[in-house]
């Protein structure tokens, strides 16, 4: 660890003259995220500039901070959700939604499904760990548990006897997402 650590305060410290940030951040935050690794010419010119390199360091730290910051979202039933029937809520962080579907004609109930925004600064670390999650109401009664799906979703039946709009007005109009191991 020390040797590393060593390495790093080095390559960082290097003086090169005419050093500018030679790669955009978009692929920068693309290689973080895994999602395109960087190709042979990207790897020597990020080698070779302490910039790039600190411009580097800096979006990786700042995405861990921002993943590992994650411990929940919370939201509230808003007033005017109470005056029709309630489809869907929103978390104050704008990360999740929660989506409300009546059954079909032949069916009883709704279904309720979890929604998480791909924006979301935690989403692709949600996506490639897929932690256990719950959805609680305002006084702690679980709404839905599982595991998000490919497209960001987790879906269950509503077990509730009352409809969603009710069931939240009458437990606090608050609701919060959260890893279930918590």
């Amino acid at each position: 660890m020390p040797d590393r650590k060593l390495q790093e305060r080095l390559l960082l410290a290097r003086e090169v003259p005419g050093d500018r940030l030679v790669l955009e951040d978009s692929v920068l935050l693309e290689a973080l995220s895994g999602s395109r690794a960087l190709s042979a010419p990207q790897l020597a010119a990020l080698q070779a500039s302490p910039l790039t390199l600190k411009r580097f360091r800096h979006l990786a730290l700042q995405r861990r901070r921002s993943v590992a910051g994650w411990r929940g979202s919370a939201g509230m039933l808003r007033a005017a959700s109470t005056a029709q029937a309630l489809d869907s809520l929103v978390t104050d962080d704008g990360c999740w939604s929660l989506h409300f579907v009546a059954a079909d004609a032949g069916d009883e109930g709704w279904q309720v499904i979890l929604k998480l925004e791909a924006s979301a600064a935690f989403a692709a670390q949600l996506m490639r760990e897929q932690p256990l999650l719950r959805v609680l109401d305002g006084q702690g009664s679980v709404v839905l548990q599982g595991r998000l799906d490919a497209d960001g979703e987790c879906e269950r039946p509503w077990a509730f006897a009352d409809d969603p709009s009710e069931h939240f007005q009458r437990r606090g109009a608050g609701f919060s997402i959260e890893p279930a191991g918590r």
